[in-house]
């Protein structure tokens, strides 16, 4: 391991502790050299997962690729980067424990999707107008449609549950 400041290779570590739901191990570590602060992770090697594209093509599951399609979908939304990552780790760890070796990309995408909506409207949307492959705006707005109509008979049916007391 090399300092990403100086490229010296001894250090010291400051913290260890469990990360991504006990499958990493986070270590802070210090340059000797620079005093330089830096983050490194330790993870089990576990088998690939593949992931099976609409194509009928494999590919291996990638991580940062999942975090990036949710980083574009919540741009300039109130969305932590930290709840991205969450929700990454959240659907990875999923992925590891359910699908075994191979689960086809719509899985992923409908994973994406259920944890989306409750956490931003838009990004939901957003993420669901490049995932679903919309063909044009008639196709799109329907999906509005029917996500807006949703939303109303959830909110009738909240309403009508708090109903006053006589």
């Amino acid at each position: 391991m090399r300092c990403p400041n100086c490229n010296e290779s001894d250090h010291k570590v400051v913290d260890t502790r469990t990360s991504r739901g006990g499958r990493a191990v986070r270590r802070r570590r210090e340059c000797l050299r620079c005093g330089e602060r830096f983050t490194t992770y330790e993870y089990v090697e576990a088998k690939p997962l593949q992931v099976l594209k609409r194509d009928g093509r494999y590919e291996e599951f990638d991580r940062e690729k999942l975090a990036r399609g949710l980083r574009l979908a919540a741009a300039k939304r109130p969305i932590s980067a930290s709840a991205i990552e969450a929700l990454v780790d959240e659907i990875e760890d999923t992925l590891y424990r359910q699908a075994g070796l191979e689960v086809p990309s719509s899985v992923i995408g409908e994973m994406v999707m259920e944890r989306l909506k409750p956490l931003d409207r838009v990004a939901y949307v957003r993420f669901a107008s490049v995932y679903r492959n919309f063909q044009d705006v008639e196709e799109f707005q329907l999906f509005v449609d029917e996500l807006n109509e949703r939303q109303r008979r959830e909110a009738q049916a909240r309403e009508q549950g708090e109903l006053p007391l006589g």
